[in-house]
């Protein structure tokens, strides 16, 4: 399990989110954040069930108690009309090695997918701003 300045930044730079950004969630300023992240301060326990909602984690898993990432409420959130996070793992492991290996393909290309139309949209706002 990592330390819990090691975690704080791996999960803050993940999201690409600010220094700024998490300080002003807490409450404190980026120097202090700074610190926390550096383990050269302690997180303050009020901090911790701030950054275990924002980051949709448990205070176990930021303080080392659990080496799971996911909340159990998110296991059971609902990613479908029909299907939850739990029941999805629970068919994926189902499958034999190839079908896992299918599936891991399907969402890797589905995200290229995405990505690619993210990065069309990006690029007609820049060419409507460039022409008002």
């Amino acid at each position: 399990m990592k330390p819990l300045h090691i975690l704080l930044r791996d999960m803050r730079e993940d999201r690409d989110i600010s220094q700024q950004a998490i300080a002003e969630l807490i409450g404190t300023t980026q120097q202090q954040y700074s610190k926390y992240e550096k383990g050269k301060s302690d997180l303050p326990l009020r901090v911790l069930p701030i950054l275990a909602e924002f980051y949709d984690v448990s205070a176990d898993f930021l303080i080392g108690r659990k080496g799971d990432y996911f909340n159990v409420p998110s296991l059971e959130m609902t990613i479908t009309d029909t299907k939850t996070v739990t029941e999805v793992i629970t068919d994926l492991l189902a499958l034999d090695t190839a079908g896992r290996a299918a599936v891991v393909e399907a969402i890797f290309l589905q995200q290229l997918k995405e990505e690619h139309f993210r990065q069309k949209a990006k690029n007609l706002e820049g060419e409507k701003s460039r022409h008002a």
